[in-house]
This record gives C-alpha cells, structure tokens and sequence, in this order.
C-alpha cells in the first residue's frame, strides 16, 4: 500500500472542512445522517433549530461535499456524501462519550 502525499492546497481544503464539521448542530445532523437519509424539517426538529437554520448548516456540509440530497416526489433528503466522515464520528464518539468524559 503507498501513502498518498497530500500538497499544502489539499491540507487547505481539509482544514475549512473540519473547521465546517465543528459546530454541534452540524455534528448532530451527521450523526443523524449516518444512519439514514432525513429532510431539512426533521433534521431541524432534531436538532432543536429553526429550518432556515439547518437549511444553511446543510448548505455549508454540501459546500464541502460532505452531504449530498436527493428529490423523492415533494421532499428532498439529505444523505452523507462522504464515507470517511463515520470514522470522523467514530473517533469523536470513543473520546466524548459520556462514560469516557467522566474518568478524564
């Protein structure tokens, strides 16, 4: 296996996608969207935001290309796009779940 060699512009790229992921609300919505396609009003039910809110919080994931949506008849849902954010989630999920909070 050969390691791929990233360039400063790719750093770049993966630095204003982290910086999009660090919100909670954004966090909370991939969480949801790992486990199933969901539209802006119940993501935004959820998550406990306005829809105009998570519509732009959904928004900037897509500007990423870390979610994508699709039209099923009237509604459109959202969907992760990138498969590597469930290891992002993992990692987050095993250093601030609860139990782990509680013995730092």
């Amino acid at each position: 296996m050969t390691e791929q060699t990233l360039t400063p512009e790719s750093f770049t790229r993966a630095a204003e996608c982290l910086r999009t992921l660090s919100h909670p609300v954004r966090l909370q919505m991939v969480e949801m969207l790992l486990h199933g396609k969901y539209t802006v009003t119940e993501l935004a039910e959820a998550c406990g935001v306005l829809q105009h809110v998570a519509s732009e919080h959904l928004r900037l994931m897509q500007h990423c290309q870390l979610l994508d949506r699709e039209r099923e008849g009237r509604k459109t849902y959202y969907f992760v796009a990138e498969p590597g954010l469930a290891s992002i989630m993992n990692c987050i999920r095993t250093r601030f779940s609860e139990p782990n909070l509680k013995s730092s």
